[in-house]
């Protein structure tokens, strides 16, 4: 197989982790014979500093030409200034809307190893295996008018939620999709009780949910999904809900896990390029200094390989070294309990290393043999 990949590197810890990913892509592709082409653009502050834009129409055209997208991060308080229109993170909404990337897809798994990692107790988190799905290219990131405004002599802002009934139904399609292939229970996030938005999407809901009768629909207010996920989170199989309810809760799972370098994502279109994308920010403050987590950016490209190439043996695989690395104690700063760690390098040497050895990833070798 020969694909190409263009990589979106951008800022912080960006780089680094990008870096780590494209390297265990290589050791997929020396074990499995097959050519990844990489091809890199600017995104976010790296792109203003050198193209007076978050995302040039190079980059546009680079992602375009690609089988598939792999996306560092963007931000960072040198550009926390800059007028709306030059932020960094304009890029990153820019990209969702150009490839039309409207279904993000974050999983969050259970690592025994990291148990002791996380905030919450050990029986409150093991066994927990559920994935958000969360709509992408709509909702109040993308609203118009979003604005400030001056009102007499007051200064008023307003920014607009805002979703066509056809945008609600494709990303609750997506997560029955998800689910049929899963334990079948599908948990629509919404604030029904105050928003008329949050109304027509569990109508939409109801009326999707028809078509999968052997998925289980239940309804769930954004503010007691916030707390069952730290109350019980092995309740949930997928949680679907709309494009900023997503982005908080997706974050608030993170800390099950441990860390948010531990979180990979996918963002999904119906024809083009897909893009992934750790879910960690670019994490200024450790920038530069070989202490950012790979693994969220090393997952991502694993997520690559099964939605984009489907390549699923290749996925396993990553996802196997990864699990096997942790089992056998290594840990980056984040995780770690103490000063020892690995940095980030030495981290995905580690990873690569499993992919390398064929007694370490025997049994998914048999298994798809």
């Amino acid at each position: 197989m020969t694909k190409k990949v263009a990589v979106l590197p951008g800022d912080g810890v960006g780089t680094e982790v990008t870096k780590g990913a494209v390297a265990v892509l290589k050791a997929i592709g020396e074990r499995f014979d097959h050519q990844f082409e990489f091809t890199y653009g600017l995104i976010g502050g790296a792109a203003i500093d050198e193209a007076g834009t978050p995302l040039p129409e190079s980059t546009i055209e680079t992602c375009k030409q690609a089988d598939a997208v792999l996306l560092g991060s963007v931000g960072g308080p040198k550009w926390d200034r800059n007028p709306s229109h030059l932020r960094p993170e304009k890029g990153l909404l820019a990209i969702r809307k150009e490839l039309d990337l409207y279904a993000n897809l974050r999983p969050v798994t259970f690592y025994d190893s990291l148990a002791d990692a996380s905030p919450l107790k050990k029986e409150y988190i093991e066994g927990v295996d559920f994935i958000i799905v969360r709509e992408l290219t709509g909702g109040l990131y993308f609203g118009k008018p979003s604005e400030r405004r001056t009102e007499g002599n007051e200064e008023t802002v307003v920014d607009t939620l805002f979703y066509k009934r056809t945008e609600i139904e494709r990303i609750i399609r997506q997560a029955f999709d998800t689910a049929v292939n899963r334990r079948k229970k599908v948990t629509s996030v919404d604030k029904a009780n105050v928003l008329e938005s949050s109304r027509v999407w569990r109508e939409v809901a109801e009326e999707v949910a028809k078509d999968y009768p052997d998925v289980e629909l239940e309804h769930m207010l954004v503010d007691s999904a916030a707390m069952q996920l730290i109350r019980n989170p092995k309740y949930f199989d997928v949680v679907v809900t709309e494009n900023m309810f997503g982005d908080i809760l997706s974050d608030e799972a993170s800390m099950l896990t441990g860390s948010l370098g531990m979180l990979p994502s996918a963002s999904l279109t119906a024809d083009g390029p897909s893009l992934y994308e750790p879910v960690h920010g670019s994490a200024p403050d450790i920038a530069g200094q070989n202490k950012a987590n790979p693994i969220a950016a090393i997952l991502s490209a694993a997520m690559l390989l099964r939605h984009s190439f489907g390549l699923e043996k290749e996925a396993a695989v990553i996802e196997q070294a990864v699990e096997s690395v942790l089992h056998a104690g290594h840990r980056t700063a984040d995780l770690a309990d103490g000063n020892h760690y690995l940095g980030t390098d030495k981290m995905v040497e580690a990873i690569t290393a499993v992919i390398a050895n064929d007694s370490a990833i025997s049994s998914i070798m048999t298994a798809y043999s």
